[in-house]
C-alpha cells in the first residue's frame, strides 16, 4: 500500500487528492495524535497557508477538524512555512500546520505538520496519524470544543528574529528578490530591507493563481535577467512557501544550494562557527561541493534526500549547517527547518562582509556537469527492486568509475522517478542520464 506521507507532508492535486473532506479527516487524526495526553490546559495549534486559492478552503477544513477535537486554532493567515516552524517552537503551542505544495504548480496543494519543537514529524508519528484516520474518534461537546481565532500579528516576532540573524548589515547591496508570488511576498523583502539592502521586487503580487508560475526558485530565468538589467549585486529566489532559496550572482549566473552551502561552510569555519567542522548534505549534492569541502578541510556527512533527514542528522550529532542542492538550507542555531529568507540573509551578509562579488565568493565551489531527468508515469516503488534496472545502473557506474556519479530514486513528492548523472563532461552525463531514463521507462512503465 502506498504511504500517505511523502518526504514533505501530504501533497497532491487540490480538490482531487487534497479535498476538504480528506483535509478535515487528516486534521482530526493529526490533532488527536499530536495532543495525546495534553488536555489541561486546552491544547493550541498554529495554522497557516501559502497564497494559492485552494489553501482557503483546505485551511478552513483543517481548522474545523482541529477545533472539533477540542484544540484551539490560531490562524496566522498567509506566511512562509519556516515562520510556522519558528513560532510553533517559540510559542506555547502544541503543534503547527502549514497548507502548501511548496514549489509545485498552483493546482497542487499539501499539508505539513510540525511538532511542539517546530520539527517536521518522524516517519513513526506520520504512520500513527495515517492509522488514526480510519479509527473511531472522541467528539467533545459544549464548551470543550476548540475555538478558532485569527492571529496574523504574531508573525512580527518571526521577522524580528530573521533580521537578528544577519551576520553583517546589507547596506550598499542592491538585491533583486523573486518571491514566486508566494508566501514570502511581504516578509522576504521586509527582512532584507530591514537588514539594509536596496530591494528590487520580482513576482511579489500573489493573486491565488500565479504562485510559482514561471518564477521563483524553480524558474530562475526572470531573476537572472533582472539582476543583469538592474546591475544588481545579486538576486535571491524563494519558492512558494519560502522554505528554500537559490541565488544569482552579479553576472546572472545561478548559485544553487550546493554552492550556497559551500560558501557558508567556508565562512562558518573561518568564523569558528562550523560545529564539529562538518557540513551535512544529501546524496543529490554535486561532486563539486564534496571536492571543494575536502580541499577546505571540511567534513561532509550525507543523508537521504529531504530536509527533515538532513535536520535529523544535524540534531543527532550537534551539527549546525546542512542542506540540499534544491536550496533547503538548515541553520540549527537559528531555525528548525529550511528557511529561504534566513538563507538569503546569511548568504548576503557574508557577501557584504567580503566586500567582493558573489561570483568571487563562490569560485571555490565548482559544479561538475549534472543531468537530471524526471521520468513520469512509472511504478516508482520498483525503482530499488527491479534487477534489470539495477544491473543497468551498476554497468553505468562501472563505466564512470571515480569520474562521475549516478543517483536513481523515486520522488517523495511526485509520481515519478528521478535519474541524476554527474560526469567530468556534459556529453557523458547526458548520455548516461538518457540511457538510464529509457531503462526506467521500459522496465517500470505502466
Amino acid at each position: 500500500m502506498t504511504r500517505l506521507f511523502g518526504t514533505d507532508g501530504v501533497r497532491g492535486e487540490a480538490n482531487s487528492v487534497i479535498t476538504a473532506e480528506f483535509s478535515l479527516a487528516l486534521a482530526v487524526a493529526a490533532s488527536e495524535v499530536l495532543t495525546e495526553g495534553k488536555r489541561d490546559p486546552r491544547p493550541i495549534a498554529l495554522l497557516a497557508r501559502d497564497p494559492r486559492a485552494s489553501g482557503e478552503f483546505i485551511s478552513a477544513a483543517i481548522a474545523a477538524g482541529i477545533a472539533s477535537t477540542g484544540v484551539d486554532v490560531l490562524d496566522l493567515g498567509v506566511v512562509p512555512t519556516p515562520a510556522v516552524a519558528h513560532l510553533t517552537a517559540t510559542m506555547d503551542v502544541d503543534f503547527g500546520v502549514m497548507v502548501s505544495a511548496s514549489h509545485n504548480p498552483m493546482p497542487d496543494n499539501g499539508i505539513k505538520f510540525f511538532d511542539s519543537n517546530g520539527h517536521k514529524l518522524t516517519d513513526e508519528v506520520e504512520d500513527e496519524i495515517e492509522k488514526k484516520i480510519s479509527q473511531p474518534r472522541h467528539r467533545p461537546v459544549g464548551a470543550d470544543v476548540g475555538r478558532i481565532s485569527s492571529e496574523p500579528h504574531v508573525v512580527g516576532s518571526y521577522l524580528d528574529h530573521l533580521v537578528s540573524t544577519a551576520p553583517h548589515r546589507l547596506d550598499g547591496l542592491k538585491i533583486v528578490v523573486d518571491c514566486a508570488h508566494g508566501a514570502a511576498s511581504a516578509i522576504g523583502p521586509a527582512a532584507l530591507r530591514s537588514a539594509g539592502a536596496e530591494v528590487i521586487l520580482l513576482a511579489a503580487e500573489p493573486d491565488g493563481l500565479n504562485i510559482n508560475d514561471g518564477v521563483g526558485s524553480t524558474h530562475l530565468g526572470p531573476l537572472q535577467a533582472a539582476v543583469v538589467e538592474h546591475q544588481a549585486d545579486a538576486g535571491v529566489a524563494f519558492d512558494g512557501d519560502a522554505d528554500r532559496c537559490l541565488a544569482v550572482d552579479e553576472n546572472g549566473e545561478i548559485v544553487d544550494g550546493d554552492k550556497i552551502l559551500g560558501i557558508l561552510a567556508v565562512a562558518f569555519k573561518a568564523q569558528g562557527n562550523l560545529s564539529d567542522n562538518t557540513l551535512v548534505a544529501t546524496t543529490m549534492s554535486n561532486l563539486g561541493l564534496l571536492r571543494a569541502m575536502e580541499e577546505a578541510g571540511i567534513n561532509v556527512v550525507t543523508t537521504d534526500v529531504g530536509d527533515r533527514y538532513v535536520l535529523a542528522e544535524m540534531v543527532r550529532h550537534g551539527f549546525n549547517l546542512g542542506g540540499e542542492q534544491s536550496g533547503h538550507v538548515l541553520f540549527t542555531d537559528f531555525s528548525t527547518t529550511g528557511d529561504g529568507v534566513l538563507t538569503a540573509l546569511q548568504l548576503l551578509g557574508n557577501l557584504a562582509a567580503s566586500q567582493g562579488t558573489l561570483s568571487k565568493l563562490g569560485a571555490h565551489v565548482p559544479k561538475m556537469p549534472q543531468v537530471m531527468i524526471n521520468v513520469p508515469n512509472v511504478e516508482k516503488a520498483k525503482a530499488y527492486t527491479d534487477s534489470g534496472l539495477l544491473g543497468a545502473v551498476l554497468s553505468a557506474e562501472e563505466s564512470l568509475g571515480k569520474t562521475g556519479r549516478i543517483l536513481l530514486r523515486p520522488s517523495g513528492t511526485e509520481e515519478l522517478v528521478r535519474v541524476m548523472v554527474e560526469a567530468e563532461d556534459l556529453e557523458t552525463a547526458q548520455h548516461w542520464a538518457e540511457t538510464l531514463a529509457q531503462e526506467v521507462r521500459e522496465r517500470l512503465g505502466n
